[in-house]
């Protein structure tokens, strides 16, 4: 394999990556509205002589390169969160800029970016012959992300009926390879009281106390230590090998943490006493948590305990339809993944960046020093669709994608053109490597 000939290859493409991705960003795609989006990229992959393009029931297009035995995934997300308070911006979101080194609009970075690296990496493996009768390339342009992660690809596995091999996803990585992420759910804790008049409040049971006790304990089992002598012990007890087998993957992840996020009360008016209090809770899970010691971790707290049937610990759904019109119901839990750091996908992933680029990350001159002094290999610190490849259904998975996590949901969204080429490079290259 030549890998000057590849980086060559992906430079050419260039010019037409930065066209691909403002194309498709200048409408916009939120999440369950992606329709133009998927469109837009499914023409693209057409026009590249892709040998299959299929958009599937739920709204994901499915592009095939090869048609080898095994399958290589490469996944990108193509929804966007909104813009956000437009005052926030220095340039219309969806018609974007570009410079000689730069493209800003919303999505450029989280994640359509990585779509764009995705489809022409599999146009350079035909250019240059690197398929094979051993893999199918299957570039992936997935929905719904923003809202629920990972539940495109519940449904590409097990109604579509396809599993890779492995799948690279495509998120933005700061010119790294990202091996995991922290996984994380949505817990509902609600709270029944009595109502009465606000006069005479003794003769109620004020739901909003209630909760506030619960509260209180859900912050101690953020903050606390776990020393034997503390009553709520914290969510760092996950990194000693005492509390947690896997203590050294979640040392690499970083600790769960959970933080209240909404709250909701009933009263019959502001004169009474409130019946009832409801609350959201954001959980950032490492590894060695489930959903399972989550919910149990609650309801193990003193202030649940001790108001005993009164307090409700449960886990949200997710059942919002896709822009096709599809419902594809499924529990807010979007598990902890990390594949091994001597996995052979790891290691090929490597290799293959390793003979393109050298043994540092790279970047313009606004990126590379922050860059470079990050390892090459690190971790995600936001979630992504490997919650569903890896974390329900155990296929390997992981992260090389232009952008930068910084960029992602924020004002004046932007990207790089050395990233776009960097990663379709490092595609092309990743297949022939791994299959040898």
């Amino acid at each position: 394999m030549d890998f000057n000939k590849i980086k060559e290859a992906a430079q050419n493409y260039q010019a037409d990556m930065t066209k691909f991705l403002r194309d498709i960003v200048r409408n916009p795609g939120e999440s369950c509205d992606e329709k133009a989006h998927i469109e837009r990229i499914a023409e693209e992959m057409r026009k590249l002589e892709f040998d299959k393009v299929v958009i599937d029931p739920q709204g994901n297009v499915l592009g095939y390169m090869g048609t080898g035995e095994k399958i290589i995934g490469f996944d990108a997300h193509i929804d966007t969160v909104g813009i956000g308070n437009i005052d926030n911006w220095t340039f219309d979101p969806y018609e974007g800029y570009e410079n000689d080194e730069e493209i800003g609009g919303r999505g450029v970075s989280d994640q359509c970016g990585g779509i764009v690296s995705a489809v022409y990496g599999a146009k350079i493996m035909k250019d240059l012959g690197l398929l094979s009768d051993k893999y199918t390339v299957l570039v992936t342009g997935t929905v719904q992300e923003e809202d629920c992660d990972g539940l495109c690809w519940q449904y590409i596995i097990n109604e579509d009926k396809v599993r890779p091999e492995f799948v690279v996803s495509t998120e933005p990585t700061d010119g790294g390879i990202y091996r995991g992420q922290r996984g994380r759910m949505e817990i509902r804790v609600d709270v029944k009281g009595v109502s009465c008049h606000g006069s005479a409040p003794e003769r109620g049971d004020n739901a909003i106390y209630k909760m506030a006790d619960i509260l209180q304990d859900v912050r101690a089992l953020n903050e606390n230590d776990a020393e034997d002598g503390t009553e709520v012990k914290g969510l760092v007890k996950m990194l000693d090998e005492k509390y947690n087998p896997q203590w050294k993957e979640a040392r690499f992840l970083g600790r769960g943490t959970v933080t209240t996020s909404e709250i909701f009360f009933t009263s019959p008016s502001r004169c009474a006493v409130a019946d009832s209090c409801s609350v959201s809770l954001d959980r950032r899970m490492t590894a060695g948590e489930t959903w399972e010691s989550c919910l149990d971790e609650i309801r193990a707290l003193p202030s649940v305990k001790k108001y005993g049937d009164d307090v409700i610990v449960s886990m949200y759904n997710y059942d919002r339809p896709s822009y096709t019109g599809c419902v594809y119901p499924i529990e807010c839990y979007f598990p902890t993944w990390v594949i091994p750091e001597d996995h052979a996908v790891t290691k090929a992933l490597e290799d293959a960046y390793k003979n393109l680029y050298g043994e540092s990350r790279i970047g313009n001159a606004e990126t590379e020093a922050m860059r470079k002094a990050r390892p090459l290999t690190d971790k995600w610190t936001f979630s992504t669709n490997g919650v569903s490849i890896m974390g329900r259904n155990g296929i390997p998975c992981i992260g090389f994608g232009p952008g930068a996590e910084a960029q992602a949901h924020a004002p004046n969204e932007k990207t790089w053109k050395q990233d776009l080429v960097v990663c379709a490079a490092v595609y092309a290259a990743l297949p022939t490597l791994y299959c040898k």
